[in-house]
C-alpha cells in the first residue's frame, strides 16, 4: 500500500513539473558579438520554468530583435537575458567599422561570423562585378587593408529594413584590429574596398 502511495505521489509530481513549462528562445546558429536574433538563427523550445534562470520567453522575441549580443553566442544554447544588451562590448584592441558595399565588392552568401580580408581596390574595379570570383581576382593585385576581419553584422535573407543602404548597397559591419580601422573606414568611404572570404571560424 505504501509503495502504491509513493508511486502515485511521484507520478503526480512529474505531471506538475511537466505542466510548469515555458516557451523560450533557443539560438540555432552562432551569433557574433554585436549581432541580433532573427528568424534564421533562432527557434522556440519548451523548458522547465526556473525563476533563477533569466530565460528569454518566445513572446519577447520582437523586443529581443532590437538588442545586440554582448559577446559571441554559440549555436545550440537557450537564450538568457544576460547575453544581450543595447550595444555589444568591443574587445580591447578591436574596433567595428560599417561598410556600404556594392555587388561584386563582397562574396556571395556572406554572413555574420564569417572571416574575411579587406582589400583596397580602385572604384572602377570595385564596382560593376557581380560575383565573388571577380572581386577576388580584382583584389589579388591590390593592397591588403585588413588580412583578417570578423563579419559582425550582415542582414539575413529573411530580414528586412536596413539591409540596403540607398537602394543597391549592402550594409556590412566588420570587427577589426583598432589600428586598421581608420584606413578601412577611409577606403570604404571612397568605395574602394572589396571583401574576400578567408579560412577561419564562421557562423555555421
Amino acid at each position: 500500500m505504501l509503495l502504491i502511495l509513493v508511486g502515485a505521489l511521484g507520478a503526480t509530481m512529474l505531471v506538475l513539473q511537466a505542466g510548469d513549462r515555458i516557451e523560450v528562445v533557443k539560438v540555432t546558429q552562432e551569433i557574433p558579438a554585436g549581432g541580433s536574433v532573427n528568424t534564421s538563427n533562432t527557434t522556440s523550445v519548451m523548458v522547465a520554468k526556473d525563476d533563477s534562470i533569466h530565460y528569454v520567453e518566445w513572446s519577447q522575441f520582437d523586443q529581443l530583435k532590437k538588442l545586440k549580443a554582448v559577446s559571441t553566442i554559440p549555436g545550440g544554447v537557450v537564450a538568457v537575458g544576460e547575453m544581450f544588451g543595447d550595444a555589444a562590448g568591443v574587445a580591447a584592441g578591436k574596433a567595428t567599422v560599417g561598410l556600404s558595399l556594392k555587388a561584386g565588392q563582397y562574396p556571395t552568401g556572406i554572413k555574420m561570423g564569417d572571416t574575411v580580408a579587406a582589400y583596397r581596390v580602385s572604384s572602377a574595379s570595385g564596382s560593376g562585378n557581380s560575383n565573388s570570383n571577380s572581386s577576388s581576382s580584382s583584389a589579388a593585385d591590390s593592397s591588403v587593408i585588413v588580412d583578417t576581419a570578423r563579419v559582425t553584422y550582415v542582414p539575413g535573407a529573411k530580414d528586412s529594413g536596413d539591409e540596403l543602404v540607398g537602394s543597391t548597397n549592402l550594409a556590412v559591419t566588420l570587427t577589426v584590429d583598432s589600428d586598421k580601422a581608420a584606413a578601412l573606414a577611409q577606403a570604404a568611404s571612397n568605395g574602394e574596398v572589396a571583401l574576400v572570404q578567408v579560412p577561419g571560424n564562421s557562423g555555421n
